[in-house]
């Protein structure tokens, strides 16, 4: 579309994609990794508190194994988000450890590739993935040096709680890492954190009863150590993912969308065919 006055073109964009079945020349050419997070304006999803970790966990995976898929447009894209991501970490304060564990995979990643260049792994100058890597030190500096300040709100505190309301919110706690942590605010919390039953609940949802099994420990007295079982069956399965939001697939006609997000359907009930994705699952329908 063509403005006469200004000259100024725009694009309209739609916000999803069609997902081609089976390993095809029209899915290689067209319905790539790299186009379709181009297309499904994971700048705007980062703004929602529900789909953020969503984001986060797709950076990631991306990061660890799947960046050279990526076109160089598609690889700009997902340096700008990262950078959208850290921004607004460093505003709100809040998934920084989310966030360090992020940059910190990537810049793993990076150091391999980069020594690897000439091998057409990276696209574009070796300046530039350089100078990108020293922005992801940056980064993480930056949230090194970051100091959580004290609302000024004096009224209720969390400690000031009942502690059998106190208790209720830890179990709603989905990482152990969190419990550890609000176990060092202080020493009542301190107990309430080395409670069995919340390691136990945790334990639960997390893995399944076999992969329990073959985990067992037995502290001094005899009794399960839910919390060491934890940290040892993190080492050695995949936790349970949990989003607000996620991608979803429309199984009649095969468009990626977020959810809400209208597309061109004509099954009879749309809703009724769309399945939800975990980011794992997002690029996993790339792989051919």
């Amino acid at each position: 579309m063509l403005n006469c006055k200004t000259k100024t073109q725009y694009f309209h964009q739609e916000k999803w994609i069609y997902v081609h079945k089976g390993s095809t020349k029209e899915r290689h050419g067209y319905c790539t990794l790299g186009e379709a997070f181009n297309r499904l304006d994971f700048s705007t999803a980062i703004l929602d508190s529900r789909r953020f970790n969503y984001v986060v966990r797709l950076l990631e995976l991306i990061a660890k194994s799947q960046l050279t898929s990526l076109s160089g447009i598609a690889q700009k894209n997902f340096m700008n988000i990262l950078e959208k991501v850290v921004l607004k970490v460093l505003e709100d304060q809040q998934n920084i450890r989310l966030i360090r564990e992020l940059l910190q995979t990537l810049y793993t990643s990076l150091c391999t590739l980069v020594q690897r260049v000439g091998k057409c792994v990276l696209v574009g100058n070796i300046n530039m993935w350089v100078y990108r890597m020293e922005t992801i030190l940056h980064w993480q500096q930056q949230l090194n040096n970051i100091q959580i300040t004290r609302p000024a709100f004096k009224g209720l505190t969390f400690t000031d709680l009942p502690l059998c309301l106190q208790l209720n919110i830890m179990q709603r706690l989905s990482d152990g890492r969190d419990l550890v942590s609000l176990g060092q605010v202080g020493p009542n919390l301190h107990v309430l954190s080395e409670d069995r039953l919340l390691w136990k609940r945790l334990c639960l949802y997390h893995f399944s009863e076999r992969q329990i099994r073959k985990r067992l420990i037995l502290s001094d007295k005899g009794q399960l150590d839910w919390k060491k079982m934890y940290f040892k069956l993190v080492r050695c399965y995949p936790r349970k993912e949990q989003y607000g939001d996620t991608l979803q697939l429309c199984k009649h006609c095969h468009i990626l969308s977020w959810k809400g997000t209208d597309h061109p359907c004509t099954a009879n009930n749309p809703e009724s065919c769309s399945v939800s994705l975990s980011p794992q699952d997002f690029i996993n329908l790339f792989k051919f």
